[in-house]
């Protein structure tokens, strides 16, 4: 039990963060609600024209779908990258953590922006393969799918890497040096022993970067040129364009939904608790 001076000291530190989190995030989200059920008029005629717009539901098939490849190409990517570094990096593990770092540090409107610069019609790639005589006429690289996941596969990778970087790193070797002493090969050491432990770790990468990817709208607007219509961007459309905040309002409403369900389904299979914190 707290004692009262401990209790005095626990709340000095939880009200703060409790007065931030209220007045920036919980009132703006029920400000959003309030919208939704009530402009232009009282009650659910914005969900209902919601659910029955075909566009919507486009928007919100390309949303998760874009999410569910960012996920697994930042998964496929981060896995070697986070494994290359834990297991073999040695004396370069520094460089190699502060290069997976160094993104943060710059804004992702300008690594938006320079995948512009190199998948454009007159962009590196294109100017590359017409001089080597790959090609004879630009390729569309971007305004398309494709542009957008090679971008978001980008922007999320650090996203990926540290959780299971951090998860590798606490895995002891002599878990691996045991199979191989009892005669398993690499592969099977490693498929057997040592990848059932970086589980959690990449959990924690899946997560993280599909939700950040669900409501991600700078990178598919840039190099999507309208043609990527992400849930993000037709919420932008909405307010922005035809200031119908009551449709705006409600698709936020369900995007935030959406992604709640996303997390509630992956603690059904999944130890969320286990996942998203660091592995002791």
């Amino acid at each position: 039990m707290f004692r009262n001076s401990d209790k005095m000291r626990y709340w000095a530190l939880i009200l703060p963060a409790l007065a931030i989190m209220v007045t920036f995030y919980i009132f703006p989200v029920l400000g959003i609600w309030e919208i939704a059920f009530t402009e232009p008029t009282t009650g659910v005629g914005n969900f209902v024209q919601m659910a029955e717009s075909s566009a919507v539901r486009t928007s919100f098939i390309l949303t998760f779908r874009v999410a569910a490849i960012t996920t697994l190409g930042c998964l496929i990517l981060g896995y070697v990258v986070a494994y290359a570094i834990s297991n073999f990096a040695g004396k370069l593990t520094p460089l190699m953590l502060a290069l997976v770092i160094l993104p943060f540090w710059v804004s992702v409107l300008i690594r938006s922006f320079s995948w512009i610069v190199l998948l454009g019609r007159s962009g590196l790639v294109n100017d590359t393969l017409r001089d080597t005589g790959l090609i004879d006429s630009p390729l569309r690289l971007m305004h398309n799918e494709f542009g957008v996941l090679v971008a978001m596969i980008h922007v999320m990778l650090p996203f990926a890497i540290l959780p299971m970087l951090t998860n590798m790193r606490g895995i002891s070797d002599a878990y691996v040096k045991a199979a191989r002493g009892l005669g398993a090969s690499e592969w099977t050491a490693f498929r057997q022993v040592y990848f059932p432990q970086t589980v959690p770790g990449v959990m924690s990468g899946a997560l993280l970067v599909f939700v950040l990817s669900l409501g991600f709208y700078v990178t598919p607007a840039l190099l999507g040129g309208g043609r990527v219509l992400m849930i993000s961007e037709y919420i932008t459309y909405q307010i922005q364009e035809f200031l119908n905040w009551g449709l705006g309002s409600a698709l936020s409403v369900a995007l935030l939904i959406a992604t709640a369900l996303v997390l509630l389904i992956a603690a059904r299979f999944v130890n969320l608790r286990s996942a998203l914190l660091e592995r002791k």
